[in-house]
């Protein structure tokens, strides 16, 4: 499953909000979340690789779950995605 996200942070997602993208996705033990954007794609339960995808205010990113959590996390992280973190 997968859904897009527009990123509204102003400072995008730099190590805080990250943090806790990372965060709410290591909540959903029996699902796989990935993010994608601009044609890479990583491990949402990776702090480092949320950070290196280098999402800016504005951009669109896809959330995609996999696993019997899947359509809750999907809304989780996303939620995550589209809040605005210091």
């Amino acid at each position: 499953m997968e859904k897009q996200f527009t990123i509204k942070n102003p400072q995008g997602i730099h190590a805080r909000p990250a943090g806790a993208i990372m965060k709410k996705a290591n909540e959903f033990t029996n699902a796989t979340i990935s993010l994608e954007f601009n044609g890479r794609k990583v491990s949402a339960k990776s702090i480092t690789g949320v950070l290196t995808l280098g999402m800016k205010a504005g951009d669109n990113v896809n959330v995609i779950a996999e696993g019997d959590q899947a359509a809750e996390a999907l809304e989780a992280v996303g939620a995550v995605l589209e809040s605005v973190l210091d």
